[in-house]
Order: C-alpha cells, then structure tokens, then sequence
C-alpha cells in the first residue's frame, strides 16, 4: 500500500471540497433571481476575487504536516504488525506443508485440526488488515474534518477585514488562468500558522 500517497490524496480531496467561498454581508444569499434574469445581469463592478493554492496549504501549514507524520506513522505500525502475522502464517503453511510430504502427522484427523488452525490464523490476519485499515481511515476522516474547520473558522474571519465576494481554491490545472495578484495564500498560511497552537497530539 502506498501509505504516504493514499494519505496526501484523502487530504487533497477533503481540502479542495472544503468550501473558501466566503460572500459580504450585504450580499444576500436567500434572494434567487430567475435564470433568466441572472443571465441578463452584469457582473457586479465592485466584485472582489483572490484564491488561495491548495498545494501550499498542504506542504506549508503546520496542521498538515504534523498530521501528516502522525497519519504515517500510523501507516507504517500497521504495515509492520500485518507484516508480522504474515510472516507466522506463511512459516505456519510451510510447516504444515512440510510434515505432510514426510507423513509427519500421526493420523488424519490431526492434519485436518493443523489445516483448520491455519484457517483461523488465515481469518486472523484478514480481520487485523481490515481492523488497521478501518482505524486509519477513521483517523483520517478527523484529520479531514479538523482541517476543514480550521479553514472554515480562518476564511471567515479574516474575510471580516478583506470582504472579498469570493476566495477559490486552486488546485494543480483546475484554474484555466489567475492573477497571481489575487493569490492570497502567503497570508492565509501566515495566519493558519500563527494561529495553529500545535496541541494536534491531544487530537489523535
């Protein structure tokens, strides 16, 4: 399993489905002119636009990266626990294997209680991989909603000075073209940090 790609692109998803599109009080979200009027509207002159590189959120937020490493070291105990129990199982096969080419077994009704050992061992180790693989995908999952929050909670209230209509995240090609006047994310990762108080352990 490629644990560190798995991590990043779960994150990746979970951030860029994180809403940043923050709108002025003044704008009113419940009035919903109908299609056609809205087609025929001209764009607001006042409009105020920035985005923010998901990319660099990732790769420069002190939140991420120390759960980053937590997420992987996570990854890496249950590679090395499932590793063992396989080792077992495959020196418990051989073994079985073995005694039996040389008629090691004293009748049959004991290779047949050996070979359903081997079965519940078997089960065992599924139960364990599926067991590890559910943990970190729920310890994931709360790195996914604790990010998202921290964004959430940042945006608005650094929006309250910059009104801005709408901030977008940026992720690889998915902006045809942008201003690199608009990109604001040098100060949001400044002040993610800067409020981030790294008490992520208390959190795992």
């Amino acid at each position: 399993m490629k644990k560190k790609n798995l991590i990043c692109n779960l994150a990746m998803a979970a951030l860029v489905a994180c809403s940043l599109v923050s709108c002025n009080d003044s704008n009113k979200m419940d009035e919903k002119p109908s299609a056609a009027a809205a087609s025929q509207a001209p764009a607001p002159s006042g409009l105020k636009i920035a985005f923010v590189e998901v990319d660099s959120i990732m790769s420069q937020y002190n939140f991420c990266k120390d759960y980053s490493k937590i997420l992987e070291k996570r990854a890496n105990n249950s590679q090395s626990a499932l590793a063992s129990q396989e080792k077992n199982l495959q020196a418990a096969v051989q073994n079985f294997q073995n005694k039996l080419q040389s008629n090691g077994f004293s009748s049959q009704q004991e290779a047949e209680r050996q070979q359903a050992a081997l079965q519940r061992q078997q089960e065992q180790l599924l139960a364990s991989r599926d067991r590890l693989a559910s943990e970190l995908q729920s310890q994931t999952d709360k790195f996914n909603e604790a990010l998202h929050d921290s964004l959430e909670h940042f945006i608005a209230k650094y929006n309250k000075d910059k009104k801005y209509s709408m901030i977008f995240a940026k992720q690889g090609d998915n902006m045809l073209y942008a201003d690199k006047g608009l990109d604001i994310t040098a100060e949001v990762v400044a002040g993610l940090n800067k409020a981030y108080k790294g008490n992520i352990e208390g959190k795992k």
